[in-house]
């Protein structure tokens, strides 16, 4: 993969091209990445494929008007051709009045070390006995009678993004992964599990027969399942694999976007609790070989890590500069952004913190309840809080697991389902948004 410095001079190149054009500011980003699968099934190679990308993205402002290109041809003819038709393009948008780039003093200089890089790049034949001994671990498990497959991968992302303002700045990244699907049961009786581990260190994944016998053991415990019948003021446990979905949902509404739109149930929570005493949710884009890590935000601004939530209460919103702008405020530093649209914000490593107690002991006292350990189809509404999604898991009974649950609906409403969540203390860092086990009361399962 080319050096970042050799990113970072041909898209202070490509800026230059673009004001000698006629923009009055601009900023251009590169994003380049390779990856390499593996996928088998039941012993069998399905794939072993490697992919190579190299993205670019020009925008241009002229006053307030602005307009975004973006190619994969980095040629001198392509990017000649790339500025005169962005340019053309901005002179006849309409005006954005909210529109432009940061200015010079609001860009960052300095860049933390993350160590979100991985230099050793895995060999094919180091992914394929991953994935085999990944599935095999599965396979061998008593119970287990067919597979999804399993897969391992590797990849690796440079990106690089400068403006006219003087902003340069570029890092790299990585990630590797190993993951496996499996069936317990015969014929109509069957049922599927997985489990995976994702890290940017191939030295961080969880041991690949360990994952496969997680798979087996979770599909398993899911054979024979029960549709419960409709029951109002249930309490409702969410497993980790699924927990950071409420944060989601959280996200989507205090956006600068949402909140300008006046579409959020939360547009009128700032600085007020919308949590439980207690609750801390953080945003953390300097998180120590964290899966979505980065130095700088999408716009060439600092970032930090910051309490979204803190003993429940809404501190901020999360703002790029048009969304700030359009709230009359300072961006927080949560742009983010592909080759092919205007910035927008968005949360790095989003986390709950941990509670005080144990999963076990959260739902110890339930008399009956429903612990959810996956999630389909959605529907929340946005402007009212309301929340409605198919779930499957267990059912609890007299605070003990009793048997699997499938074919039910958990219904609530965010505002209520925020006040009314505790987490546990078993919060661990597998995915990019993380939450512990939550346990929220007062909620509908739907069923029989």
């Amino acid at each position: 993969m080319p050096s970042s410095s050799d990113s970072q001079n041909l898209l202070e190149d490509l800026i230059k091209k673009a004001k000698a054009a006629g923009a009055d500011a601009a900023d251009a980003l590169m994003f380049k990445s390779v990856s390499v699968s593996h996928a088998q099934r039941l012993g069998k190679m399905e794939k072993l494929e490697r992919e190579e990308s190299n993205d670019l993205g020009l925008r241009v402002f002229i006053g307030k008007r602005n307009a975004v290109v973006s190619s994969s041809d980095a040629s001198p003819a392509a990017i000649d051709e790339l500025v005169d038709r962005v340019v053309s393009m901005a002179r006849v948008v309409p005006e954005d009045p909210y529109a432009g780039i940061a200015g010079e003093e609001e860009i960052t200089k300095s860049f933390p070390q993350l160590d979100i890089y991985d230099a050793v790049e895995p060999s094919a034949d180091e992914l394929i006995k991953r994935a085999k001994e990944c599935e095999e671990a599965a396979l061998n498990v008593k119970g287990i009678t067919n597979s999804g497959g399993a897969e391992a991968s590797w990849g690796e992302a440079s990106i690089a993004l400068a403006a006219s303002n003087g902003f340069s700045g570029a890092y790299r990244s990585s990630g590797h992964s190993i993951s496996v699907s499996v069936l317990a049961g015969e014929k109509e009786t069957m049922e599927r599990d997985y489990d995976f581990s994702s890290a940017v260190y191939g030295s961080d994944l969880t041991c690949a027969a360990e994952i496969g016998k997680n798979a087996a053991d979770k599909a398993i415990k899911r054979l024979n399942p029960r549709k419960p019948d409709t029951l109002n003021n249930i309490t409702v446990v969410y497993d980790p694999r699924v927990s950071s979905s409420i944060m989601g949902h959280m996200i989507g509404a205090i956006t600068g976007p949402a909140i300008a739109r006046g579409t959020s149930f939360l547009k009128d929570s700032l600085n007020k609790k919308i949590f439980a005493d207690g609750i801390n949710i953080v945003d953390d884009p300097h998180l120590h070989r964290g899966l979505r890590s980065k130095p700088f935000d999408g716009e060439g601004l600092g970032n930090k890590k910051q309490n979204i939530i803190e003993d429940g209460v809404l501190l901020t919103w999360l703002l790029s500069l048009s969304s700030a702008r359009q709230l009359g405020l300072q961006s927080t530093g949560h742009a983010s952004r592909g080759t092919s649209g205007n910035p927008s914000p968005s949360p790095t490593n989003l986390y709950m913190e941990a509670g005080k107690l144990s999963p076990t002991e959260l739902i110890k006292d339930i008399k009956q309840g429903f612990f959810v350990t996956e999630m389909m189809g959605s529907s929340v509404n946005g402007l009212t809080g309301d929340y409605s999604r198919g779930a499957g898991g267990y059912w609890i009974e007299n605070g003990e697991i009793a048997y699997p649950v499938s074919e039910a609906t958990i219904a609530g409403n965010l505002k209520d389902m925020f006040l009314n969540l505790t987490p546990a203390n078993d919060l661990v860092f597998r995915y990019g948004s993380n939450a512990p086990t939550i346990r929220i009361d007062g909620m509908t399962v739907a069923g029989n």
